[in-house]
């Protein structure tokens, strides 16, 4: 059976640029999922997704004008229950109507479990042109689309008016309607740059069709690449780097059919301005790209992608520079007004910016993180009083004239202004990064004091907004208490301190009665879970299990531990002790005995001397090795006790009927647990 491919097109009103890529990747990825479905295509569906402003499109290669012959088989009651007496049962005939089928036409089937009654035919294939209409309008309901629209007198909807409808295979229209429209082989190309209608000829010539008669480079992945190309060219023409993320060079692909990429500029004296507030400008009102120079300082020069290609570019150029004079200059009184009052000065201010209604104002936080950042430098063994400072001034930027501007430089501005007014460099960095970790992956602070700040926000959110019972739930994390969980434990694991001890130290700095009484312990409790999944992205479950299980309250070694479990796990011994250990444990948990020391006199049998031996040699090595922070001495020191610990169990009765010979026993067991723990529960490595 021959194949040709299959090309659908939607021709929209401009869509949503933040949504775009994943609504052609949606659409595409479901129509070839239908076509799949409906046995219209041998084998995985070959398929390019297409997504520009105006249009979401789809090309699916092999797609076949009629689906092949099915062999359907239905399956009845168990051929056991069927026949009475030689007559069939009500079920049997029952299910011979059902399937239109005489008695005499049915067969008989094994259905893994039981011989069954089944009726098989052979279903005729349906042409591509009866399945294609209800796959593209399943394709279009499953779209990812938060709010959608009518327009007209239609009572359609979708993200954005459609007005044409392409359904081409090979040459051939295929007749179907969706979204009230009729489809055809004709579209429209870009909207300033081409003329007219396009005839799409054939499904296969869309993209060329497209570029060559419409202006418009379809592919978004192919535009995306156009655009970083032509950016990478004129920056390095400039000796520059370009100043942006993935984020916003999918938005601006998303925002043109005909990328074209334009050098302007701006006045030198807008440099003045901190980088980051025009960094920020350029990127998030205009969608331009700046340019940074060799040595990472912002030049007043920028790049922009046009929709429009003209012999003149000057007027696009003009156009867009003026645009941006007017929001530096905006930034650049912002940046003056704030300049006229100090950090310190603003503080009352705070008073007037509620955090949350049940825990107060900033202005009240600012209170409890100044005691609690010293706190913490104090136990980190940096400076206390810069700690306070930078504790004191770092919301004070909260209440700047850029900052509610641009909230996303809250710190950052805090930063700048912090240096106008004097402030230490130490304060004014940790002013700024007092936020970090802002995501996963994102810098920790960098220094004692700013890690202390840090902290102490972090923490102080995390206990506060728990302590009021704003607890996160499936999906719902209003102060994104997991990621400043997350933010906590990697600075933890960087600095060895009790995170139990904070936490306490925490909850303590507010009012008595303000929180929960049971914040401490779930709190603790969340981090631990927490460091679990940070840990496991990483580490093996067993291995986090096995280390978490001794409830760490320092993380500092964390990984050194990990790093010492994974390299135990492979010797050859490990299995066999993590099993011993195992059952030691279940062994101790029974006896429900309050346990001693080991009275060497009760020993009888030549095992548990042996063992008792063994486990007093190997006693002062794991404590030295432990105390030396070498853990993976500690722990292959185990792989001696290996044969002691297998005679033992194969020898000696625990559960003597001497009371004292088994409270002894015991104990032994006890003694081993103990070594055989130091490190990690090695009986949670056990398969």
């Amino acid at each position: 059976m021959t194949t040709q491919t299959l090309l659908i097109e939607l021709l929209t009103e401009e869509l949503p640029p933040k949504a775009l890529n994943n609504l052609g990747n949606h659409f595409a990825a479901s129509v070839a999922e239908g076509l799949e479905k409906a046995q219209l295509i041998d084998g995985a569906a070959e398929y390019t997704a297409y997504a520009s402003p105006r249009r979401l499109a789809v090309q699916v290669k092999n797609v076949k004008a009629v689906q092949a012959d099915q062999k359907i088989v239905k399956k009845g009651p168990a051929v056991a229950n069927a026949m009475k007496d030689g007559a069939p049962t009500k079920a049997l005939e029952g299910f011979a109507r059902g399937a239109g089928a005489k008695i005499e036409d049915l067969t008989i089937v094994h259905d893994g479990k039981q011989d069954v009654y089944a009726y098989e035919y052979i279903q005729t294939g349906k042409p591509l042109g009866e399945l294609l209409e209800d796959i593209i309008n399943q394709a279009v309901k499953k779209l990812p689309i938060p709010k959608v629209m009518r327009w007209g007198s239609s009572t359609f909807t979708f993200v954005r008016p459609v007005h044409g409808l392409i359904v081409l295979h090979g040459g051939d229209i295929v007749n179907v309607s969706v979204l009230g429209l009729q489809s055809s082989n004709q579209t429209l190309g870009h909207r300033f740059l081409s003329s007219g209608e396009i005839t799409i000829e054939n499904a296969d010539s869309y993209a060329a069709q497209m570029r060559e008669q419409g202006k418009v480079v379809a592919s978004f992945v192919e535009r995306k690449a156009v655009i970083q190309t032509a950016l990478n060219e004129q920056a390095g023409r400039l000796k520059a780097t370009v100043a942006a993320d993935e984020a916003l060079l999918d938005e601006v692909t998303a925002l043109v059919e005909w990328p074209v990429v334009l050098e302007a500029g701006f006045e030198e004296h807008f440099l003045a301005v901190p980088q980051e507030c025009l960094i920020l400008t350029m990127q998030q009102n205009q969608k331009y790209f700046p340019l940074l120079d060799q040595n990472g300082k912002l030049m007043n020069r920028f790049l922009l992608v046009s929709n429009l290609q003209t012999e003149d570019p000057s007027h696009i150029i003009q156009g867009n520079e003026r645009v941006l004079r007017a929001r530096l200059s905006d930034a650049e009184f912002f940046y003056k007004q704030d300049q006229k009052a100090t950090l310190e000065s603003r503080l009352p201010k705070l008073a007037n910016v509620v955090y949350h209604n049940k825990i107060g104002s900033q202005a009240e936080r600012i209170e409890r993180l100044q005691s609690i950042a010293a706190h913490i430098a104090k136990a980190l063994g940096a400076d206390a009083a810069a700690a306070e400072r930078a504790a004191r001034l770092a919301k004070a930027d909260l209440v700047t004239e850029m900052v509610g501007e641009f909230p996303e430089l809250q710190g950052t501005m805090g930063k700048y202004y912090a240096r106008l007014d004097g402030e230490t460099e130490e304060i004014a960095e940790a002013v700024e990064q007092h936020y970090q970790p802002r995501f996963a992956g994102d810098n920790l602070p960098n220094g004692k004091v700013a890690t202390a700040v840090a902290l102490a926000d972090k923490l102080e959110t995390l206990v506060g907004i728990w302590g009021i019972g704003l607890i996160p739930t499936g999906d719902k994390d209003p102060y994104a208490l997991r990621r400043a969980a997350l933010g906590i434990l990697r600075m933890l694991m960087q600095y060895g301190l009790d995170v139990n001890e904070l936490i306490q130290t925490i909850f303590d700095s507010f009012p008595k009665g303000l929180l929960n009484e049971k914040t401490p312990s779930e709190t603790a409790d969340f981090m631990q879970a927490r460091l679990a999944v940070l840990l496991q992205n990483d580490y093996p479950q067993d291995i986090v299990a096995a280390v978490l299980a001794k409830q760490p309250r320092r993380l500092d070694d964390l990984t050194a531990k990990l790093q010492a479990v994974d390299t135990f796990k492979q010797l050859p011994e490990a299995a066999a002790l993590a099993a011993a250990n195992k059952r030691v444990q279940n062994l101790l948990k029974k006896a429900d005995a309050e346990l001693g020391e080991v009275d060497e006199s009760l020993l009888q049998q030549d095992e548990e001397k042996a063992l008792y031996a063994a486990a007093q040699g190997l006693q002062p090595k794991i404590a030295a090795a432990v105390a030396e922070g070498n853990f993976q001495t500690a722990l292959s020191e185990l792989a001696s006790v290996k044969p002691q610990v297998d005679a033992f169990f194969d020898g000696v009765m625990v559960m003597a009927e001497d009371p004292a010979v088994k409270q002894n026993r015991l104990n032994l067991l006890n003694r081993l647990a103990e070594q055989m723990n130091a490190v990690a529960d090695i009986a949670l490595l056990s398969e």
